[in-house]
């Protein structure tokens, strides 16, 4: 367990935020407004061709009969035609009839027709070139515009429907990578690793004099932003050839077939630019264990690009110069036959940086920032145990942000605390005001943290502490700054780690004979230390050296799956025993301390409310009375 940095926080309950409401259908950023009266009007269009189809085209000699006849229910006459309803019925639908005719604008000509009782009728005329417009072009013009319109929406990049097994990969030409090594800060081991495959791609020749062959696939496993993409681009502009980058979700389309095809496509393009590196970002999209979910034994789209993939890196020639680089957060799901040797022949890890690591990342993120003199890098990069690369140039693009909000010349070391702090727990809430208890009780909970944290024998340098509420719900925090970095931590260090966490309950206990919610988020912590130490590290006594519980280790994103129950009922009564026994005995040494030192919390609580920062010297000021009163 690596416990490098230790931050106390007084919580209160969570408060559930309502959000807004969703926007009218008309207002979202995919609706097209003269696409959808494209489509109005073309319905309307294709009804009236329904309802015109429907008429009978009738003779007009009969429709003057008809007239004559008294069979005529209504008509609607224009200049062109003449239609409405008979009060005959159709024998087979039982409905009035309904009819359209044209009429004989000659009146001496009709007459004299009906005369000799001849049955005549009026031709619309041939106009061929109208009636193909109104009949087919306009039609079928329409549907392509709303065809072309669902397709759009349909595929990826408005490329459409009809080019969906179309390539998603992003091709970078050896003259524009830019990125070389000397732009990736620490990783010192993970570049030596990867130099090699730039020689192997600079002169493959050299591994084959002896037989070998060149690494096929290069997997680079890590937890989110420790800088695997850029590793990859860096590989490429120092090996000066082509870089095809692609997502391993863009392979993925709602038709099964695209993805194995675009994987065909993509390799046939990396053949013929050869030699190139394949970057597959976030494999795990498509590369994930075959048989596990609700498709079970089936192929679906997934499978079948992953299978796929699997048969190419299986049939290229990997003296053709082709390598191909993989990024993923899960190893663990990746399917076997994909880190088989042969495939992925390279699995390097590319973990969190450590202290010397974080400095020179620091150093890159603020070679372009005006620094001032007081800043330094080191106690930046102390203070920020676990983070990766990208949220230490976070860090340094919020310290320039916020030395502009100050109207600073230079960005100061004020301005990176102010933005560790901001990431770490959260902007400041200036417009919450604690009223007078509140922000005593909150002075002397921090306090009790504090006092207990440079009194404990294994306790790291107090660095701030603060009850300026920050975040949704930290009313105060203790800042410890370790002095070495550490991987391990003993037994001693994780009980005295238990007694700072209770220190804070421990202090309102004493000042006001109460205590308060604002202890939840520590007493998770020690419980969850508590167990670790009786499950995990075999560090009870009465258990002895075992494991209880396994658990499915993530190792790679630093946490753990949920745990699978291997120990008797009478086992967990047990281990709830001792967890409570180590708690209890924390409490109680808390509770020791802080009352001997009853004198030095109330000046240390006192002197906090006043002024609501405190810094490392000032605690000490405040503390160095009683450095010797216990130990």
């Amino acid at each position: 367990m690596n416990k490098t940095n230790f931050k106390t926080e007084h919580r209160t309950p969570e408060i559930e935020i309502n959000k807004p409401g969703a926007s009218k259908f008309w207002q979202q950023p995919n609706f097209n407004l003269w696409a959808y009266i494209i489509f109005v009007v073309l319905s309307f269009y294709l009804w009236q061709g329904y309802l015109e189809v429907k008429k009978e085209e009738i003779p007009y000699s009969k429709f003057i009969a008809y007239v004559e006849k008294n069979e005529v229910a209504e008509a609607k006459v224009t200049d062109k035609y003449i239609s409405g309803t008979l009060k005959l019925k159709d024998k087979t639908t039982n409905s009035p009839r309904r009819f359209i005719t044209v009429p004989l604008l000659n009146n001496e000509l009709a007459q004299n027709l009906e005369k000799h009782g001849v049955e005549y009728s009026v031709s619309r005329g041939s106009n061929w070139f109208g009636n193909f417009l109104v009949n087919w072009v306009i039609p079928f013009g329409m549907l392509f515009l709303v065809w072309t319109w669902i397709t759009r929406r349909m595929g990826q990049g408005g490329k459409g429907f009809l080019s969906i097994a179309g390539n998603r990969v992003h091709i970078h030409a050896e003259s524009t990578l830019n990125v070389t090594f000397d732009d990736v800060a620490g990783a010192e081991e993970t570049k030596e690793e990867l130099l090699e495959n730039v020689a192997f791609l600079k002169d493959p020749e050299r591994v084959q004099r002896l037989g070998g062959r060149m690494p096929k696939g290069v997997l680079l496993a890590g937890p989110p932003g420790t800088g695997k993409t850029l590793l990859a681009r860096a590989v490429a502009g120092e090996a000066k050839v082509p870089f095809f980058s692609i997502a391993g979700s863009e392979f993925i389309e709602m038709f099964v077939g695209v993805g194995a095809a675009r994987v065909r496509e993509l390799f046939e393009q990396a053949r013929q630019k050869a030699p190139c590196i394949i970057f597959i970002d976030e494999i795990d999209a498509i590369g994930g264990a075959r048989g596990i979910g609700p498709m079970m034994g089936g192929h679906d789209e997934r499978e079948q690009t992953l299978n796929q993939l699997l048969s190419e890196m299986d049939g290229f020639d990997t003296s053709v110069g082709v390598v191909v680089m993989a990024a993923t957060n899960r190893p663990d799901i990746l399917d076997k036959a994909l880190l088989r040797a042969g495939r992925f022949d390279r699995q390097i890890i590319v973990d969190k940086p450590d202290l010397k690591d974080r400095e020179a990342i620091l150093k890159l993120h603020s070679s372009k920032i005006e620094m001032a003199e007081d800043v330094d890098l080191h106690v930046v990069a102390q203070r920020t145990p676990g983070f990766v690369g990208a949220d230490l140039e976070n860090i340094a693009n919020e310290a320039a942000i916020g030395a502009v909000r100050e109207n600073h010349d230079r960005v100061t070391m004020e301005d990176f605390e102010a933005a560790i702090d901001r990431i770490v727990a959260g902007p400041e809430k200036k417009h919450r005001v604690l009223n007078n208890e509140e922000k005593k009780r909150v002075a002397f909970h921090e306090s009790g943290h504090t006092l207990v944290a440079v009194t404990v024998p294994t306790g790291t340098p107090v660095h701030k502490v603060s009850i300026i509420p920050r975040g949704v719900a930290a009313l105060g925090y203790t800042m410890q700054l370790p002095v070495d970095e550490k991987f391990l931590s003993t037994k001693n260090e994780l009980k005295d780690q238990l007694t700072i966490l209770l220190g804070g309950r421990v202090a309102e206990e004493i000042a006001f004979g109460d205590i308060s919610s604002g202890a939840q988020n520590d007493l998770e912590r020690a419980s969850e230390i508590a167990r670790a130490m009786v499950c995990q590290f075999g560090m009870s006594d009465n258990l002895g050296p075992l494991t209880y519980g396994k658990r499915q280790q993530l190792m790679y994103l630093g946490v753990q799956g949920q745990e699978e129950r291997n120990y008797s009922e009478e086992t967990a009564k047990l281990i709830d025993s001792e967890v409570r026994t180590l708690v209890e005995e924390a409490h109680e040494q808390a509770t020791q301390i802080l009352t001997k030192k009853r004198s030095t919390l109330d000046a240390l609580a006192e002197l906090l409310k006043e002024k609501e920062v405190l810094s490392g010297d000032e605690v000490a000021k405040v503390t160095k009375k009683a450095d010797n009163d216990i130990f």
